[in-house]
Parts: structure tokens; C-alpha cells; sequence
């Protein structure tokens, strides 16, 4: 069946706006978003730009908001809407680059501030430092961030304040913070225990509902918040 896609134009080096054009695209319903867009660059339009690496969930570069909620190309299926028209649009709250590509550059500086490893005295083993199954269950889920963004994207805090850290970085402060092994628990909530941290957030749950890896991410960041009332507010 022939489907309309409404993709999102800009081009940062020589358009003041963004605008939309229309392609026809002969669809199946088990197709990928990401393979109707490959085919519309391969057959029709080679000057649309989108990222994507892996095409099948993992790398999470493919993130883009389609028909209004954020998600990734590889994951979202014709079949899944019911409108004969698709709108694709970039990662909203995002510098756009061109087309549906993104600065991700201050997503991944504010990720980084964060320090997204283990501080540990010990010196590192052989292998890997263990850890025992009930202290993994504690972040086991969150492990599964891919940091496509698609949470910050979604966020309305995110769009409204700018120094907001986000909903990624507060995922990654978590797998951090109750991670067993990791030495520095206070500093980090420390990290995230401003207006622009964790206190930022106002339950909207849109990280949550958009999240490709399905992380309960708000009941994350309020795990946090309570952790912070027990060690550094009594």
C-alpha cells in the first residue's frame, strides 16, 4: 500500500526555517519507519539526512520524533499507525542540523558531567569486578540505556529550561549511584540534588512513556530524590 510521508527540511547552513516535504512510498505494514526513509533517500531524494547505524534498536541514533512522539526508525512499523499520512520530524528541544539530524553534542557534555563510570580505590581485577546477583537486580534494568535521548527530547522540563540535566543523565546517575561497587555514591547525588538535577522534575512521565527500552525512568529519578532525602537531608 502507498503511504505519505511528511518529513521535516532544514538545512542549518542555508535555511532560516524548517519546512516539510511530501513523498509517496509503497509500503508493506511489517516495514520499518527506518526502511521507508532509506527508501526514499535511495529512490527518490538522496539529499535527505537522518543518522542510523545498527537498524535494529541497539545504537539508538536513529531517534526522531514521529507523528508526535519521539521513538527510533528501526523500532516503529507501518502497521503501527493509522493515518495514511507520517509525519517525521528531528528529536524536538535539539539544535537541528539538517533534516533529522541533531547536535547531540550538549546531550552527550551533560551525560558526561555526570561521570559515567565506577570510582573504585581497589585496582581493576583480571577480569571483570564482580558483583552478586541481588546488587545487579538493583540496575539491571536502567544497564539497558542506550542514550538515543528520546527521554530528554520528550520532556517538557527539557524544553522549557535548558540547564536541565535530563532525564538520560539522571538514568545514568542512577546506575551509578546504586551500583555496589561503586564508591562515591554521596558525591553523585550530590551532582544531581539542584533545581537543575533531579528537583527539576515534575512527574510529567513522557521519559517513561517513549522509552525504547521500555526503563521506567520517572520511578528512577524519584528513587533518587528519595535517596538524596535519606543521606543528605536528614
Amino acid at each position: 500500500m502507498k503511504r505519505t510521508f511528511r518529513i521535516s527540511r532544514f538545512d542549518s547552513e542555508k535555511d532560516r526555517e524548517s519546512h516539510f516535504e511530501i513523498y509517496e512510498v509503497e509500503t508493506e505494514a511489517s516495514d520499518r519507519i527506518l526502511d521507508c526513509l532509506n527508501r526514499i533517500r535511495w529512490e527518490q531524494d538522496a539529499s535527505i539526512g537522518f543518522r542510523m547505524s545498527c537498524g535494529h534498536g541497539v545504537c539508538g541514533s536513529d531517534a526522531m520524533k514521529i507523528n508526535g512522539k519521539c521513538g527510533l526508525a528501526c523500532q516503529k512499523l507501518v502497521k503501527d499507525f493509522e493515518d495514511d499520512e507520517i509525519s517525521v520530524e528531528p528529536l524536538p528541544s535539539f539544535r537541528v542540523l539538517k533534516d533529522l539530524i541533531v547536535d547531540m553534542h550538549p546531550f552527550l557534555e551533560k551525560v558526561a558531567l555526570i561521570r559515567p563510570y565506577l570510582v573504585c580505590s581497589e585496582p581493576p581485577p583480571e577480569k571483570e569486578r564482580k558483583q552478586d546477583k541481588g546488587d545487579n537486580e538493583k540496575i539491571n534494568e536502567i544497564i539497558r540505556c542506550i542514550l538515543c535521548a528520546c527521554c530528554t527530547a520528550a520532556c517538557p522540563v527539557t524544553g522549557e529550561n535548558e540547564d536541565y540535566l535530563g532525564p538520560a543523565c539522571f538514568v545514568r546517575a542512577f546506575r551509578y549511584i546504586f551500583d555496589s561497587r561503586n564508591e562515591d555514591t554521596v558525591a553523585r547525588l550530590k551532582q544531581v540534588d539542584h533545581p537543575d538535577g533531579v528537583w527539576g522534575c515534575v512527574n510529567h512521565f513522557e521519559c517513561t512513556r517513549v522509552c525504547p527500552k521500555e526503563i521506567k525512568i520517572t520511578k528512577s529519578i524519584n528513587t533518587i530524590k528519595r535517596e538524596i532525602e535519606n543521606r543528605l537531608q536528614k
